[in-house]
C-alpha cells in the first residue's frame, strides 16, 4: 500500500485550515437550528418533542447515511469523494432555506443529513490519513476549532440575518458560503489514494463491512462516540429554550451565548490538543470529561442568575463538553489501522448521529412545561450526561491504539 502524500508544512496547516472551514460550514449548518427554537417552535405551532424531532432528523438521516458509507467511502479517492458530498450539502441547505412549511423542511433537513454525515467522517479520516499519531491530537485541535468558530461567528451571524430576514435566510446564506469553501478545497485538499490498495479494492463489500465490525477494539471507539455525542445532545438542543423561557433571556441576547462560547473555545481547542500530545489522550480526555460535569450539573438549575452568571456557565459548558472531542477523536481514529479507517469512520460516524438523534428526542421527552410555560424536568438530562460521563471515563482506557498509527 503507498504512503499517504508527504506534505510540506506550510501545505499541511492550508490542508487542515481547510478541512477546519469545511467542518465550520457542516456545523453551522447542523448548530443553526437549535437556537432558532423558539421561532420555529412559534411560528410552525410545534412542541418541544416536535422540535427536537427535526433535530433529530438530521442525526438519524447522517447515522443511515453513513451506515451505507460503510460499503464505498474507502473504495474512492478522498478528495473527490469530499468534494461530491460536500457539493449535495449546500444544494441540500439551499433546499432547507426555501422551505415553505415544517413537513418540507423536515424532508430538507433529512436531505442534509445524507450529506452531512458522510462528510464529518470523511473529514475525520483525511486528517488521520496525513497526519502521523504524534502530531494527530494538535490536527485535531485545528479542526475542531471549526466548533468554536460556528459558535463564535456562524450561529450569532445565523440568528442576525434570521432576525432581519427570517428563518429562512441563514440558510440560504450558509450555501453561498458553501460555494467558496468547496473552491478552497478543490485547491487545498491533496489527492489521497494510500487506503486503495489492491487487496482493498478486491474485496467483497460484506467481508470488509464484516471486518470492521469483527474487532472488539473498534466497538470501545464507537462507545466512547456515542456516549460522548448522548451525554451532550440530550441537552444542546434545549439551551436556548431553557435560557429565554426559565431564565428570561432575550432573542437579542441568545447569540451572546454563541459568541462569548465560541471565543473561548477557540483558544482552548488547540490547547487540548497540544496537551493531549504532550501529556498523553487518555489522561487528558479524564480530565476534561470530570471537569465537563461541573457545568452540565449546574447549568440546568440555573435560577434567578444575571446574563452573565449565564454566560459563564454557558460557555464552561461548551469549552469542556466540545473538549472533550479534540483528544476522544485523536483516540479514536487510531483505533482503525489505516486501510479500513474510511468504513470505520463512515460507521463510527453513523453511530455518532443515532447517538445524537435519540438523546436529542430523549432530552425533548425528558422536558415539559408547566402552566406559566416554562421548562420543567430540564435538569434530568443532566443527570443522563453524567451516567454517559463515568461511562466513558472508564471505556477510554481501554482503547488501543493499532500499530500502524503509532509514531515510528
Amino acid at each position: 500500500m503507498p504512503d499517504a502524500p508527504a506534505l510540506t508544512p506550510r501545505r499541511e496547516r492550508a490542508m487542515l485550515l481547510t478541512l477546519a472551514a469545511v467542518q465550520f460550514v457542516h456545523i453551522v449548518d447542523f448548530m443553526v437550528m437549535m437556537p432558532l427554537g423558539p421561532q420555529l417552535t412559534r411560528l410552525f405551532g410545534i412542541s418541544d418533542a416536535q422540535f427536537g424531532l427535526l433535530i433529530s432528523a438530521y442525526t438519524l438521516a447522517g447515522g443511515a447515511s453513513g451506515l451505507a458509507a460503510t460499503t464505498y467511502i474507502d473504495r474512492f479517492e478522498r478528495r473527490r469523494l469530499l468534494l461530491i458530498l460536500f457539493a449535495g450539502l449546500a444544494v441540500a441547505t439551499l433546499a432547507c432555506g426555501l422551505a415553505p412549511t415544517f413537513t418540507t423542511l423536515m424532508a430538507a433537513r433529512v436531505a442534509a443529513g445524507l450529506f452531512g454525515g458522510v462528510l464529518g467522517a470523511l473529514v475525520q479520516t483525511i486528517v488521520a490519513d496525513t497526519i502521523p499519531f504524534e502530531r494527530r491530537g494538535a490536527a485535531m485541535g485545528i479542526v475542531m476549532s471549526a466548533f468554536s468558530m460556528a459558535t463564535v461567528a456562524g450561529v450569532p451571524a445565523s440568528l442576525w440575518l434570521a432576525s432581519l430576514y427570517g428563518w429562512h435566510a441563514p440558510f440560504v446564506a450558509i450555501a453561498s458560503v458553501s460555494v467558496l469553501v468547496w473552491a478552497l478545497a478543490l485547491r487545498q485538499v491533496p489527492t489521497l489514494t494510500s487506503h486503495l490498495g489492491p487487496k482493498q479494492t478486491a474485496e467483497g463489500t460484506l467481508h470488509h463491512l464484516r471486518a470492521v465490525l469483527a474487532e472488539r477494539n473498534h466497538w470501545r471507539a464507537f462507545g466512547l462516540s456515542m456516549l460522548m455525542m448522548a451525554s451532550s445532545f440530550a441537552m444542546i438542543p434545549y439551551i436556548t429554550i431553557f435560557t429565554t423561557t426559565n431564565l428570561g433571556l432575550t432573542a437579542q441576547q441568545v447569540p451572546l451565548i454563541y459568541l462569548v462560547g465560541g471565543v473561548a473555545t477557540l483558544f482552548t481547542a488547540r490547547l487540548w490538543g497540544r496537551l493531549a500530545d504532550q501529556w498523553g489522550k487518555v489522561p487528558t480526555f479524564r480530565l476534561i470529561a470530570l471537569l465537563a460535569l461541573v457545568p452540565i450539573l449546574t447549568l440546568p438549575r440555573l435560577a434567578g442568575v444575571s446574563l452573565v452568571g449565564v454566560l459563564v456557565v454557558t460557555t464552561l459548558f461548551f469549552v469542556l463538553v466540545s473538549g472533550r472531542m479534540v483528544p476522544g477523536m485523536a483516540l479514536i481514529t487510531s483505533a482503525v489501522e489505516p486501510r479500513r479507517r474510511g468504513a470505520f469512520m463512515s460507521l463510527n460516524n453513523a453511530l455518532q448521529s443515532a447517538a445524537m438523534g435519540v438523546a436529542s428526542l430523549v432530552g425533548g421527552l425528558m422536558i415539559s412545561r408547566d402552566a406559566q410555560g416554562l421548562v420543567q424536568g430540564y435538569e434530568r438530562t443532566g443527570w443522563l450526561a453524567l451516567g454517559c460521563t463515568v461511562a466513558m471515563v472508564g471505556l477510554v482506557g481501554r482503547l488501543r491504539v493499532v500499530s500502524g498509527n503509532r509514531p515510528t
